[in-house]
């Protein structure tokens, strides 16, 4: 499809009403299941990679657990994390530490560098949060095109990993529109990350590493496309990496996640109790 035909495409699927919102209703602690995984999570995740985890381990160990105990006590059952977040799967695993592991999930996500045995990696990830398993993995920041290809010795590593019960769902995160307009049609794929708000902020265009803004269309129109294949579709950059200042346009972007973009889940990273409460607020009024 080239660049016109795509722009061709979205205007006619804005015209068909496609990005029209849809009405969805419950809570931000409600369980929901992340498509075809299986994986059942809690509406909003806590999420510990706030410019790249500097703003969670700023907190320290001791207030970071305080936190997550708040986030888990208000009814967040979803933690996120990253393997190139720093020493984030080591405070995660230290904060969850004597919660029954099958009153949360887990979610983390593997950097696919070419020399590293992805066994291991995962293996040292667990260790790391201490954890048998992870309830979801996905391939970090995948952002070429070529990504399908590229990643294969890393997508059979996650095949097998589920076969051994190390993970139970898998899926990939991208940055960029070419590798995201690979998600569509992937038979791999069980969860998708993908970043999603109403104004494009540190979103996906053309250029992965853009700084201007992403295509709210466009990625409107694969994220519910990818709802409707049955993917497990979860929302970063909700808030624009914290770039959005209203509390109007915070509660903008709960809605536009999860009633235009049909999302199952979204992430956000925390570091405050006040900001969790809010969050929660802002998803209840979005899912009224």
């Amino acid at each position: 499809m080239t660049h016109l035909s795509r722009r061709n495409f979205l205007s006619s699927a804005i015209g068909a009403g496609l990005l029209s919102a849809t009405s969805v209703h419950g809570k931000a602690t409600d369980w929901v299941t992340l498509g075809k995984s299986g994986v059942k999570v809690t509406r909003l995740a806590f999420g510990t990679g706030s410019n790249g985890g500097r703003v969670q381990r700023a907190l320290g160990q001791e207030e970071f657990t305080r936190l997550v105990r708040h986030a888990y006590d208000r009814g967040i059952r979803f933690f996120e994390t990253a393997e190139s977040y720093g020493e984030m799967h080591k405070m995660l695993g230290i904060a969850l530490k004597g919660i029954p592991r099958d009153t949360y999930r887990l979610m983390s996500k593997v950097t696919t560098r070419p020399n590293t045995d992805p066994h291991a990696k995962i293996d040292e990830l667990r260790s790391l949060i201490q954890s048998d398993y992870f309830d979801v993995l996905l391939l970090h920041n995948q952002h070429f095109a070529t990504w399908p290809t590229d990643s294969l010795r890393w997508q059979d590593a996650l095949l097998e990993a589920k076969h051994k019960q190390a993970i139970i769902g898998h899926g990939a995160s991208v940055h960029g529109l070419p590798a995201l307009r690979k998600f569509p049609g992937n038979k791999w794929l069980e969860v998708a990350l993908m970043r999603i708000n109403h104004k494009g902020t540190k979103m996906d265009a053309e250029d992965f590493a853009t700084r201007g803004l992403g295509n709210v269309p466009e990625v409107t129109t694969h994220a519910r496309q990818l709802h409707s294949e049955g993917l497990g579709l979860i929302g970063m950059k909700v808030i624009g990496e914290g770039a959005f200042t209203t509390r109007e346009d915070r509660q903008r972007a709960m809605h536009h996640a999860f009633n235009n973009a049909g999302v199952d889940a979204v992430t956000v990273g925390y570091k405050s109790t006040a900001e969790i409460d809010e969050a929660i607020e802002n998803l209840n009024l979005a899912l009224q």
